[in-house]
C-alpha cells in the first residue's frame, strides 16, 4: 500500500506541466512549436535561457517536493524501505509530467524531473549525474544523448552502491526491486527519446546551447 501512495504523490505532483504553464503566460502552447515536447530544452529551445532554467526549476521541484512529503509520510515508519519508496514517488512524478490525463497524456519526457531524484535521493547521485550529464553537454550539446547515458550510469551505480552495502537498512528484495524501479524509468527515457535516437544515429540530431541560438518558433 506504501508503495501505491508513493506513486499517487508523485503523479499529482507531476502533473504540474511547468513548460505548458509557463508558455500559457507568454501566450502560446509550448506543444506547438519547436519539438512539440512540454519540457525543459523545448522551452529552451522557443522562449530562450530565462524560460529553460525556470522549467527546469519547477520539473526538478515537483519531484523533490513528492519525495519530500514521502520521506515524511514514511520516514519512522518504514525506514528500512524509504529510499525504494522514494524511487516510486519519483517514478510516479515522471508518469505523470510524461503522461498528463489533463492535457490527452502529451507531456515531456522526464528528464528534469528524475534530475529532482537525483538531487534529493543521494549527495552521491548527485555528484555522479552532474558530472555525466554536464561533461557530455559541454563537449557534444546534444541533450538527448546527456540525458540517456546519465540514466544509465546512474542505474549501473544505483546497482554498485547497492550491493555494496550502501543502504544497508533495505533488505536484498527491496534492493533488487529498487533495481527493477529504476531499470523500468531507463527503459521509458530510452523509450521517449526513440525519434531522438535514430536522429543521432542518422547524424540529424539537432544541438542545444545555452544561449538564444536555440530560438525557434
Amino acid at each position: 500500500m506504501e508503495r501505491v501512495i508513493a506513486v499517487l504523490i508523485g503523479y499529482v505532483f507531476g502533473l504540474f506541466q511547468t513548460a505548458f504553464f509557463y508558455g500559457k503566460l507568454k501566450g502560446i502552447d509550448i506543444r506547438e512549436h519547436g519539438s512539440g515536447n512540454s519540457g525543459t530544452t523545448n522551452a529552451l529551445r522557443v522562449l530562450g535561457p530565462k524560460a529553460g532554467l525556470i522549467v527546469f526549476l519547477g520539473d526538478c521541484l515537483k519531484c523533490i517536493i513528492a519525495i519530500w512529503i514521502v520521506r515524511l509520510l514514511f520516514g519512522h515508519s518504514h525506514e528500512d524501505m524509504i529510499q525504494l519508496l522514494c524511487l516510486y514517488s519519483c517514478a510516479g512524478a515522471v508518469l505523470g509530467h510524461n503522461y498528463p490525463f489533463y492535457m490527452n497524456f502529451k507531456g515531456g519526457k522526464g528528464i528534469a524531473v528524475t534530475a529532482g531524484m537525483v538531487i534529493a535521493f543521494d549527495p552521491w547521485f548527485t555528484l555522479i549525474g552532474v558530472v555525466t550529464f554536464f561533461g557530455l553537454f559541454f563537449t557534444t550539446h546534444f541533450v538527448s544523448l546527456c540525458s540517456l547515458v546519465t540514466y544509465s550510469i546512474l542505474l549501473i551505480i544505483l546497482i554498485i552502491m547497492g550491493q555494496m552495502g550502501y543502504f544497508p537498512l533495505m533488505s536484498q528484495g527491496e534492493l533488487l526491486e529498487a533495481y527493477i524501479v529504476f531499470a523500468l524509468l531507463t527503459i521509458l527515457a530510452f523509450w521517449k527519446h526513440r525519434e531522438n535516437i535514430k536522429r543521432l544515429l542518422g547524424g540529424t540530431e539537432r544541438k542545444t546551447y545555452l544561449s538564444k541560438k536555440n530560438k525557434v518558433d
